[in-house]
């Protein structure tokens, strides 16, 4: 059975082979007569044609080569792939322990200190804003009818102890300066006459009066005896400050008409302020007079401005549920402007705590954690409880205990490790 089918082979090939050959022949041919076209056409297009055929032609055989050279030196490397020992642990309680076995930190990167317990004053946070201080503020109001001829001190302006406001044309007060001047030469010629005794006494009742009705629609001492003593009277009042400070606010504007209890100006002591903050309900309990406040602004976060309370609203803001307290604050350096947002820290009490940096505490959204060493390449993230001592400390009241060893600086490097090994 084999012969025959080995037979069978060899006179079907020896049949074949004339027609293999002859097939070869006319390929080549074929071959012969397309590169013969191919180069016709290629003569025939321009030179900068022709220029770019070569250029694809070589692109082709440098990718084909490349393709041939990829084929044959395809290198099978074996690569290593470790398995990773880095274990993390898991606890109900949200503590997290990662294990880095071989791993050295940097001592220069990743700083550990032990923890201690210190008093530390507790906080609670205020929220407000700065406001001039009322009892050290005036309101500047017309005391009669009359016309503003003329503003000494404009918006911002300094202002000393009777330092000239506005001056105002008043028919009211033009009456009082000759009542009161006529009075007083009136007393004058009394005196000089000893058997009208009784008339004097009448006569200097009137200029009392007259005197206090200058007072009253806001004459000074001064304008009161220069008018005696010149004996002319002026045509205009002239309203003076009753403080020292600024002018805070204007109201009027030269040649306006004002009536009796019109707003001229309100001048106010920018050194003398008041921080009017808002306590809620669950702390109205830790609040009393007197207690110190410690302020922040974000135009000074490296400052601080200490303050006391010195008042405690008796009813709660209907609206914010919050119950206002007010404090004096001094300022004596001009840093601090009315209407400002301040953060106020009010101290109610102590408490054990850790200090740590804040460059220790993770934050996780609403969480906070700490990194503790519990051994030499075993690290765990527990969860914290505390507040913010200020910009630069955190106290640690629940979560950190005497004597561990806690991560310092490079919290947030390391805490990238707990995150990728968690995921």
């Amino acid at each position: 059975m084999k012969d025959k089918i080995l037979s069978f082979l060899k006179h079907v090939s020896e049949k074949a082979k004339p027609i293999l050959h002859k097939g070869a022949s006319h390929g080549t041919h074929h071959a012969k007569v397309a590169a013969a076209g191919l180069a016709g056409l290629y003569w025939n297009l321009s030179p900068q044609n022709r220029y770019r055929v070569r250029l694809a032609a070589f692109a082709f055989a440098i990718l084909s080569l490349g393709i041939v050279v990829g084929r044959v030196t395809n290198v099978n490397r074996t690569v290593k792939i470790e398995a990773s020992d880095k274990a993390l642990k898991v606890e109900k309680t949200g503590v997290l322990e990662l294990k880095l076995p071989g791993v050295q930190l940097n001592p220069e990167i990743y700083v550990f200190q032990t923890a201690e317990k210190v008093q530390v004053p507790v906080n609670i946070k205020v929220p407000g804003r700065l406001a001039f201080n009322a009892e050290k503020s005036k309101v500047l109001s017309a005391r009669a009818p009359g016309r503003v001829e003329r503003i000494y001190a404009f918006d911002g302006a300094q202002v000393e102890i009777g330092s000239p406001i506005v001056e105002l044309y008043s028919p009211e007060f033009l009456s009082a300066q000759q009542e009161y001047l006529l009075s007083s030469k009136t007393a004058k010629v009394l005196e000089a006459s000893k058997t009208m005794s009784d008339l004097l006494g009448d006569a200097r009742i009137t200029q009392q009066a007259a005197a206090n009705r200058m007072r009253n629609l806001g004459a000074g001492d001064g304008d009161i005896k220069s008018i005696e003593s010149t004996g002319k009277t002026s045509n205009n009042l002239i309203m003076r400050s009753p403080l020292k400070g600024v002018v805070v606010r204007r109201n009027v504007e030269p040649g306006s008409a004002v009536n009796s209890g019109d707003v001229i100006a309100t001048l106010a002591d920018p050194k003398q302020l008041w921080f009017l903050g808002n306590v809620f309900e669950q702390d109205f309990r830790l609040i009393k007079q007197g207690q110190k406040m410690v302020l922040h602004l974000e135009a000074y976060p490296e400052k601080e401005f200490v303050a006391y309370a010195n008042y405690i609203s008796p009813t709660v803001d209907p609206q914010t549920r919050a119950l206002l307290i007010r404090a004096d604050v001094e300022n004596t350096d001009d840093l601090l402007r009315p209407d400002m947002f301040a953060s106020g820290s009010l101290t109610t009490g102590t408490a054990d705590a850790v200090v740590v940096p804040q460059s220790a505490i993770v934050r996780v959204r609403e969480n906070r954690y700490a990194i503790v060493r519990v051994g030499p390449e075993t690290f765990r993230r527990v969860p914290v409880k505390g507040y913010d001592l200020n910009s630069k400390s955190f106290a640690i009241t629940e979560g950190v205990e005497q004597g561990w060893q806690v991560l310092s600086e490079g919290a947030v490097l390391l805490n990238d490790r707990f995150a990728k090994q968690e995921d």
